[in-house]
């Protein structure tokens, strides 16, 4: 049940309902609802959860398959920015015995979608 995940949940990271409710933003008295097995968590809940505890699996927290917590380490954001310069001649398929590069597909676009809704959209020269 998605009450023993919560309380799972909340033991391993040593939080409480009202820490947790503060921390990803929702009122309090939805973890107290939560745990009472009064409401059952909204997708506004679970994508805020997630959101904030990027180790804890979807499948795991909604229908108990997989295992909490992970296993391996979690992943963490990207902290290293990414070169976004466009590059200076197409990609091309090299092979492995420094022969001659046979042409393969050539890039002719790449589009980067921002967390705002934009985006970006680079062409190669030719």
């Amino acid at each position: 049940m998605i009450i023993s995940r919560l309380k799972a949940l909340l033991d391993h990271y040593s939080l409480t309902s009202s820490v947790l409710a503060d921390s990803i933003g929702v009122p309090r008295s939805s973890i107290s609802h939560l745990l009472s097995g009064r409401n059952k968590p909204s997708l506004d809940f679970v994508l805020k959860l997630i959101k904030v505890y990027p180790e804890v699996d979807l499948y795991w927290f909604l229908l108990g398959k997989g295992t909490f917590p992970p296993t391996s380490e979690p992943i963490l954001p990207l902290e290293t920015p990414i070169d976004t310069a466009a590059p200076s001649k197409p990609a091309t398929i090299a092979s492995f015995d420094n022969e001659k590069a046979e042409e393969g597909p050539t890039v002719s676009q790449v589009v980067i979608f921002y967390e705002d809704g934009t985006f970006s959209a680079y062409t190669p020269k030719k």
